[in-house]
């Protein structure tokens, strides 16, 4: 029987060409490559310098739309996320939009950190669904060395800098697409992951001279947040679809530690080959870890037409979601 729904029709990414690697970072905080590798899988990062959230996204849009064969005056809606944009307004995605001509197409940006992708991408799918859209780009963007503290070693040697877009589409006759989807939030216990935007002023003449502050994380308390959540994504998101884990070809979680691939795995049964990382080469960026797990996948043709995957976001605000698609 033919189903209809929201199709993936293209992706791109971006990756900034200067590596930060452990043995940089052993020059510059208390740490050494072999604990960093012990600890989080990564061997090295991407940094953006001199480059912005938005030279960073540009590309990775583009390379979205070109794959996609949409033209961008085929866009109707353009979701950017980023936790570090370079300005509050105009947005990120409002940016893009005018960079891209994007003319037919309004824009907003959604805030949803690690598990932005995902959540993008049930937003994009109900706009479809609804027939408020028919083409969807989603950009999610992140120089997270702007608010990273590089004597702080609980943080910097997690994180990079990376973009990676998709291009969704509404189908009348495609029997892949988005299957299932399942969003969750637990703010009450935000605090463990804060990006400090701005602090309360207690005089008018402070207002606007405050800095941006580091990125603070606890690291224990995160990891309990994670450890519970990615499994209750998965099991919402197959329960969503009506299938078991057997079904599904690929899992590909938010890139954020090798020992939430492995707790994966072995939660499951999967095995480590069907469970895509980048981790090792790109750290965790934030909202655009699964949309560059997503391009590389496709372009290296290892995710084929006819495949199945889970996408599971997990981290700041707290929140976490997965998404499954049948490619």
């Amino acid at each position: 029987m033919t189903v209809i729904g929201t199709i993936l029709t293209g992706t791109g990414s971006f990756l900034p060409e200067t590596r930060l690697t452990n043995h940089m970072l052993t020059q510059m905080v208390d740490t050494t490559d072999e604990w960093i590798v012990s600890h989080t899988g990564i061997h090295e990062r991407r940094i953006a310098v001199n480059q912005s959230v938005f030279d960073i996204a540009l590309p990775a849009a583009q390379r979205a739309l070109a794959d996609s064969g949409c033209s961008p005056e085929e866009i109707d809606l353009i979701i950017a996320c980023t936790v570090t944009p370079d300005s509050f307004t105009p947005s990120l995605s409002c940016r893009l939009q005018a960079a891209l001509g994007a003319d037919h197409a309004f824009a907003f940006d959604l805030t949803a950190a690690c598990s932005g992708f995902v959540y993008a991408s049930d937003v994009a799918d109900s706009f479809l669904r609804s027939g408020k859209a028919k083409h969807v780009l989603i950009v999610c963007a992140e120089v997270l060395s702007q608010i990273m503290d590089y004597t702080d070693r609980t943080v910097c040697c997690l994180f990079g800098d990376g973009a990676g877009a998709a291009v969704y589409t509404w189908s009348d006759t495609e029997n892949s697409g988005i299957r299932a989807s399942f969003m969750r939030s637990e703010g009450a216990k935000g605090d463990a992951l804060l990006a400090q935007a701005f602090t309360p002023c207690d005089t008018l003449h402070k207002q606007g001279k405050q800095q941006i502050a580091f990125l603070k994380m606890d690291g224990h308390a995160v990891f309990r947040f994670t450890a519970k959540a990615v499994p209750s994504a998965i099991d919402g998101v197959l329960k969503q679809a009506g299938m078991d884990m057997n079904q599904v070809d690929w899992v590909v979680p938010h890139q954020a530690n090798a020992r939430i691939l492995e707790m994966v795995s072995r939660r499951y049964g999967v095995p480590m080959e069907k469970i895509f990382s980048n981790l090792d080469m790109v750290g965790n960026t934030s909202s655009a870890s699964i949309p560059i797990c997503l391009d590389q996948m496709r372009r290296d043709g290892i995710l084929l037409p006819g495949q199945t995957a889970i996408f599971v976001g997990f981290g700041g605000g707290l929140t976490y979601g997965a998404i499954l698609i049948q490619m």
